[in-house]
């Protein structure tokens, strides 16, 4: 299966993402670990589905290392993309004890 990777690192959660598409196409965001069982053509979990629109925003869910994938598998043609952080989370506050 052809696919663009995007290989986002370690981001926290609720981090927000803006990706651009210039025609529908699956977009999946997921671990580091589903994404090696993406790229093994292996059972995985996501986040996302079929954007029909763009730009795209979407959540990161929990601090961890993601992967966005955009394909076309099951749809006509190619789709160009890119992606942008943004904004990132901020350092968690943390108030002195009283």
């Amino acid at each position: 299966m052809n696919f663009t990777h995007y290989d986002l690192n370690t981001q926290r959660a609720g981090t927000r993402i803006e990706i651009t598409l210039s025609a529908v196409a699956n977009v999946r965001l997921m671990t580091d670990v589903n994404f090696t069982r993406f790229k093994e053509t292996l059972k995985h979990q996501f986040f996302g589905g079929v954007a029909r629109k763009s730009p795209l925003r979407m959540t990161i869910p929990e601090t961890a290392h993601w992967h966005l994938v955009i394909d076309t598998e099951g749809l006509h043609g190619l789709a160009e993309s890119s992606v942008r952080v943004l904004e990132t989370a901020g350092q968690p506050r943390i108030q002195p004890a009283r």
